[in-house]
């Protein structure tokens, strides 16, 4: 009888030598799963595959066993494979050979297991959300400290949990707070230095910001976008949710629009999901502090995920290049 592989994590995966293609297995949650049609008319899967370690691509052809495995298991589902490690343009692209399906109840009754493939931000939730309450509390106007908290009431324990993206940035258990809560603190060490910028409705707008991904994405093991996510997004929802919100508080019109205006106006550009370019101190102040939190969040997770032996990450989308993990000399 064959002797059972040892489960490797993606990260193992990776620091493997992939020379003669050596077996492998792991437990993986299927992040993303796309039907494609390649230029000869043949279907394929385009396929990722991750746990709380990182991630990786890989193709499954119509004439490949498991094409209908994957297809009925879909995002979310949770597989065991088996295959030999590959790479393709530099990249770990295993050539899948066995996958079966890990049912809800085996996930459950199996210690850990959850907790292996799911990737949670790095810092300790409950610090992060205490230090966030500490920043609604910080609102010196009381109609936009109301506000601010008017919108957490309703949306309940969902932000707490929610990833900030389904890729890009923070796109993990408990990002979304991860990134607010950065970008709150670079708000507060930034104010000094910009006397023209309204200190309250700066932090009330990054706070509010990215409200709407609470509703924009669903999903507990891989996150993809709602009903509502898809056909409004997250700025409209975000939208609606401090408007309501600022009506209910007596908010004056002046602070509501203004404050509308930031959620509106956050995503900095037209093409990246910006209702209108950002045009008050406020506005231009917090698209600027989120775009630089969303870059620096890539880099944080590109490093975190280094091998040691790595001098430079994967490409990363959303820097357009790959990043230079290797870390700086020490000082002689």
């Amino acid at each position: 009888m064959a002797t059972a592989l040892p489960l490797s994590s993606v990260r193992e995966l990776k620091a493997l030598d992939s020379a003669g293609n050596p077996p492998f297995a792991s437990v993986l949650v299927i992040r993303k799963l796309a039907a494609k049609t390649a230029s000869n008319g043949n279907s394929f899967l385009s396929t990722e595959l991750g746990d709380r370690t990182g991630s990786f691509g890989c193709t499954v052809f119509n004439d490949n066993p498991l094409f209908e495995l994957f297809k009925t298991a879909g995002e979310g589902g949770v597989v065991r494979v088996e295959g030999k490690l590959d790479t393709f343009q530099g990249r770990l692209s295993p050539r899948l050979q066995k996958a079966t399906v890990i049912s809800e109840a085996e996930l459950a009754s199996t210690p850990g297991l959850i907790d292996n493939l799911v990737e949670t931000a790095p810092e300790n939730p409950e610090e992060l959300w205490k230090d966030f309450q500490g920043f609604i509390a910080g609102i010196t106007h009381a109609g936009l400290r109301q506000t601010v908290q008017l919108v957490f009431d309703e949306i309940g324990e969902s932000f707490r949990w929610a990833p900030a993206a389904v890729s890009m940035h923070h796109a993990y258990r408990h990002g979304l707070l991860e990134h607010t809560t950065h970008m709150a603190r670079a708000c507060r060490a930034l104010l000094p230095v910009y006397p023209e910028v309204d200190a309250d409705l700066a932090m009330s707008g990054i706070l509010l910001h990215d409200i709407g991904k609470t509703i924009e994405y669903e999903g507990s093991l891989a996150t993809k976008r709602s009903r509502r996510g898809i056909l409004q997004g997250h700025v409209v929802l975000g939208y609606q949710l401090v408007r309501k919100a600022g009506l209910k508080a007596k908010l004056d019109p002046d602070r509501l629009e203004r404050l509308e205006h930031i959620i509106l106006s956050h995503q900095g550009e037209p093409e990246w999901g910006a209702a209108v370019y950002a045009a008050s101190p406020e506005a231009v102040f917090v698209a600027k502090i989120d775009d630089l939190d969303a870059r620096m969040g890539m880099v944080q997770r590109a490093l975190r995920q280094a091998q040691v032996t790595d001098e430079f990450s994967e490409r990363l989308p959303g820097l357009s290049t790959s990043l230079l993990t290797k870390p700086v000399p020490p000082t002689e």
